[in-house]
């Protein structure tokens, strides 16, 4: 990729990302003080400043190497700590606190469409209005994949938690054992995308018809 379009990349798609993961987060901790839980609050991480969320390797350096090799904008921010022993209700804080993200990813991304749609089909052109609609375009695809990739019931996802919260005994501990092959799982899955076989793409693929769809729809309505 030559630099102009690397750069342009990276401003239509960093604004999107940014949120995605930051809002990602958020929920979590918003979600865990509903149920209970004030540790996010206390360390300073309820809220939507980027700064407080930055992670070196899944804010900054992933998402860049995505944008690079011909990708766009993707990666993690840092964990809001959670405390479930604070939780009024285990089961059901776990389950919704891991959910919390996802389901922010899908309000942020639906908005993002709705927005998108609106302004192909009813804003005047101005001087931005391109880049505009590139922005919330790239949030789009971004949110869904973030919600969709977040889904997957693998330790250490939002998925894999959210399955736990609803096994007890032997399931449980046979679900945790199984969180130490998570690592080959990711390792064998990005050799088969280089190798051709695009493992994600087809995991994710739902989720991006799901875009669409939203996207069509609201075209109709709009």
């Amino acid at each position: 990729m030559d630099m102009e379009k690397l750069i342009l990349t990276i401003a239509q798609s960093a604004p999107g990302f940014l949120l995605a993961i930051v809002v990602h987060e958020w929920a979590h901790g918003y979600m865990a003080k509903l149920f209970g839980d004030d540790t996010a609050e206390r360390s300073g991480r309820l809220t939507l400043n980027p700064a407080a969320h930055i992670d070196m390797m899944g804010t900054v350096i992933f998402p860049l190497l995505g944008v690079a090799i011909g990708g766009m904008a993707f990666g993690w921010a840092k964990p809001v700590p959670v405390n479930t022993r604070n939780f009024r209700n285990m089961t059901k804080g776990i389950f919704w606190v891991s959910f919390a993200g996802p389901l922010a990813n899908l309000i942020l991304g639906t908005l993002s469409a709705f927005l998108y749609v609106l302004s192909v089909k009813h804003f005047p052109t101005f001087g931005f209005k391109v880049p505009f609609e590139q922005i919330l375009y790239f949030s789009v695809i971004i949110n869904f994949i973030l919600m969709g990739f977040n889904l997957i019931p693998l330790p250490p996802l939002d998925g894999s938690r959210m399955v736990a919260s609803f096994l007890k005994g032997q399931a449980l501990r046979k679900y945790e054992e199984f969180a130490q092959y998570t690592p080959y799982i990711f390792i064998g899955a990005i050799m088969l995308s280089f190798a051709g076989v695009h493992t994600f793409s087809y995991i994710l693929m739902p989720f991006m018809y799901l875009a669409s769809l939203i996207m069509g729809v609201f075209g109709m309505i709009l």
